[in-house]
């Protein structure tokens, strides 16, 4: 009797057993977590005086979503932030988006297969991107801006400020491998090692992990964030096709191509310890802007100085964007 109300009783459960695996239970348990601290980081940019608008652009078919300054100030210099690869743009700018936003206007878009903004155009390359954030901001109504572009979103800020130079004022590159020859982008990457591709758009907690070793100097950080947080992550990654062609039209660019030289002041800023784009590409860079550009080094970090330095890099970009003449 005991033992047929026990199965009685269970019996609902085997049933959902069946339909969802434990595997799959799991991956939803993992991204409600990661879905739970991105919603935390919502309200965080929200409490720094940001809120998130959509639009839409190039007849519907590319949505981009960008957080905001609630209320402009017209003695504040806008200020728009590019993030990279690794998340949206909350996880990226968390540690200086609340200093950013006492000085600037902020605006912080997410490029597009990132977070939620998507295009049903084909095009992968980094002139779209740039095309998609200009569009936007214009509909937007903000007219006039500095860039501040960190790692791929260097790339994206650049043809920015080549294609759009009406609109963008002042760039700060940090950390970005923008006119390295291809033969020798392909040489770095066989010292890497790995796949570039698993690395920008990892798909085992490992490969987020060598992500983390390779980005960061001082901390060990994926060493102490356990699996299941990891998982939770690549669950909440959308996109991973569309990451993964962005990745690879950037790696496969062709060896003529042309980064000329820019008419905007342009603030250089890298970690003496980036293994990701080493110092000597900086300034490569530096080199091939000339005269209207200038580099800084942040001694003993890496490739992730909005991680590892955001109080010095903050100083940087404002002192910088906020000097006249």
């Amino acid at each position: 009797m005991f033992s047929s109300m026990y199965s009685l009783w269970l019996h609902p459960f085997f049933f959902i057993r069946k339909i969802i695996s434990l595997q799959s239970f799991d991956g939803v348990v993992n991204r409600f977590l990661v879905t739970f601290a991105d919603a935390i980081l919502s309200v965080y940019f929200r409490y720094c005086g940001l809120s998130r608008s959509t639009v839409h652009i190039h007849n519907n078919q590319t949505t981009m979503y960008i957080w905001a300054a609630n209320h402009s100030n017209s003695n504040r210099p806008n200020l728009v932030l590019i993030h990279g690869f690794g998340g949206n743009s909350k996880w990226q700018f968390i540690l200086q988006v609340t200093q950013l936003t006492r000085d600037f206007n902020v605006y912080i878009p997410d490029l597009v297969f990132f977070g939620d903004s998507y295009s049903s155009i084909p095009d992968r390359s980094v002139r779209f991107q740039a095309k998609c954030v200009c569009d936007g901001l214009k509909k937007m109504g903000v007219a006039k801006f500095s860039v501040y572009a960190i790692s791929y979103g260097g790339f994206v800020g650049y043809r920015m400020a080549e294609e759009h130079e009406e609109m963008v004022e002042k760039l700060v590159i940090v950390s970005s491998g923008i006119v390295c020859k291809q033969d020798r982008k392909l040489e770095h990457v066989k010292q890497i090692g790995r796949s570039v591709v698993d690395l920008l758009v990892p798909k085992t907690p490992e490969d987020l992990r060598i992500l983390c070793q390779m980005t960061i100097q001082k901390y060990d950080v994926g060493r102490w964030i356990p699996d299941f947080f990891l998982w939770g992550f690549i669950a909440f990654e959308c996109c991973m096709k569309e990451k993964e062609e962005l990745v690879l039209d950037l790696l496969n660019e062709k060896p003529d191509i042309v980064y000329p030289v820019l008419t905007q002041e342009t603030l250089l800023i890298w970690g003496d310890k980036d293994v990701v784009f080493p110092l000597d590409w900086g300034h490569q860079l530096h080199r091939h802007l000339g005269g209207k550009s200038k580099i800084e080094i942040i001694k003993n970090v890496g490739h992730a100085i909005n991680f590892e330095a955001p109080h010095s890099l903050n100083q940087f970009i404002t002192s910088f964007v906020s000097a006249s003449g």
